[in-house]
């Protein structure tokens, strides 16, 4: 397996340097990034150009999971003090999504209102209800408090751990029995949900980071009422108060080593960007096949399959949207279809954002994963195709809006974890001998999702920063 290649003509090069470079802008990467600037280190963002310039709602999350409830998302705001101002833009959602299937729209919120839908509905009498909805409650609280105390990441050779396995006080961690035997239309449901929460490619998440998913909802909703930034521009924003600067890549480059420190190199450029510390926040397979020459480095062929999950835009007249539709909503396919070979089999997450250019439109964000073989166009038809089902009257007054998709630099590529290597267990971070490389191997964590995301950039940019010194 290769390893880092010194760089070539170093002599002809320009050389910038900075304490740590964090290849990919990333959620994860961007809160790594924030972590090492505010620990005194000077930090370069390497993002693709493409990335850079995509629009703005389709670089959010479906959900801000933790924003409400004492979860990640708002400890990780604190911690990295985005200003309160900022903070209170999140604004509280009595609903947190609706699931919407052939035969049912079930509201998911509240414990009052999870509990009224699923009697509504006909999926649980009363007393199962709210037994459910009690266990689901009490076992994302245990996860939460886990996440929050757990280091999630390990450096060296430090034996990694599924940390607090087994109970959290008085609670046994894992999804309750009451969530694991459940009628089908309703295990189907929260499969759906699973999937438009969670970052895993294929893999199922562990009973700790199914209950944590399941159980976020019952916070409530939470999003940003206004115009960017939104998420992912405070996340921006504040990597630059703590002087922390951006660069793009517009096409291939190289990973290189100049006296054991790690550097980047573009294609057809003379500048050198070496940094003491060089993080990867991206997919190691989406990476490798934009270098320059030669093996990828052994810690970008890890030999994983990914997958994409492919986010569409579309803009809606504001008319055709119905005023009670909930920002947020998970699209399940057809239970039964009728033309199994053309039918939609994937479940779509559906995101409502107000136009960011100040016009009268909505910017809806469709999200689905691309099946194996399955073109982008294909996926993307499929997308509009069910979103005009949804609002009546609405065709020919929602448009798609296409722009090149990054290649590397894109938060929906998803892979799976090896065996035994996902939450709780902790994430390695050290890929590289001597050559001081961390990979933000965001697999481990993709079960939990956004929380994960968080987690993952917040406890990297920290174990690194004291390493570095």
């Amino acid at each position: 397996m290769a390893g880092l290649r010194p760089a070539a003509n170093v002599q002809q090069l320009r050389a910038r340097r900075w304490d740590a470079i964090v290849l990919g802008s990333s959620l994860y990467g961007l809160v790594a990034a924030a972590r090492l600037g505010a620990a005194g280190q000077r930090v370069l963002v390497v993002e693709e150009e493409r990335a850079e310039t995509l629009h703005p709602a389709l670089r959010e999350p479906f959900f801000l999971a933790g924003a409400r409830d004492g979860g990640v998302l708002e400890a990780c705001l604190r911690e990295l003090h985005i200003p309160l101002i900022d903070r209170r833009r999140i604004s509280p959602e009595p609903l947190a999504w609706q699931i919407v299937d052939e035969r049912f729209r079930m509201d998911l919120g509240s414990p009052n209102i999870t509990r009224e839908e699923l009697v509504t509905w006909g999926f649980c009498d009363e007393e199962q209800a709210g037994q459910l909805v009690r266990t689901l409650a009490v076992a994302t609280d245990a996860e939460r408090q886990v996440m929050l105390e757990a280091p999630v990441v390990r450096l060296g050779r430090r034996l990694g751990r599924a940390w607090a396995s087994g109970l959290t006080g008085s609670h046994h961690r894992g999804l309750p029995a009451e969530a694991r035997d459940l009628p089908p239309s309703l295990a189907r449901a929260f499969a759906g949900q699973i999937e438009a929460l969670s970052n895993l490619a294929q893999a199922e998440p562990s009973p700790e980071a199914s209950a944590r998913l399941l159980g976020t909802a019952l916070a409530g909703g939470a999003g940003f009422g206004e115009r960017p930034p939104w998420l992912h521009g405070l996340l921006r924003r504040r990597v630059e108060a703590v002087h922390g600067e951006f660069r793009t890549l517009p096409g291939r480059f190289d990973i290189v080593e100049v006296d054991h420190q790690p550097g980047i190199v573009a294609e057809k450029s003379s500048d050198l960007w070496l940094g003491r510390a060089l993080l990867i926040a991206s997919t190691p397979s989406a990476i490798a096949p934009m270098l320059t020459g030669g093996a990828p480095p052994d810690f970008l062929d890890n030999g994983r399959d990914r997958c994409q999950r492919l986010a569409v835009h579309l803009r809606a007249d504001r008319e055709v949207v119905p005023a009670g539709m909930c920002p947020r909503l998970v699209l399940l396919p057809p239970e039964t279809p009728q033309d199994k070979e053309n039918a939609p089999r994937e479940v779509i997450s559906l995101t409502a954002f107000p136009a960011s250019d100040g016009g009268e439109g909505v910017d809806l964000i469709g999200r689905i994963r691309l099946r194996p073989g399955q073109e982008e166009s294909v996926a993307a038809e499929e997308v509009l195709r069910r979103v005009e089902r949804l609002m009546p009257f609405s065709e020919g007054r929602i448009l798609r809006c296409d722009q090149p998709r990054p290649l590397w630099d894109d938060d929906g590529l998803l892979e799976d974890p090896e065996p035994g290597r996902s939450w709780p267990a902790e994430v390695d971070l050290r890929v590289a001998g001597r050559t001081p490389v961390y990979r933000l191997d965001r697999a481990g964590v993709a079960g939990l999702g956004l929380e994960g995301d968080l987690l993952l950039g917040w406890r990297a940019g920290d174990a690194v920063a004291a390493e570095i010194g």
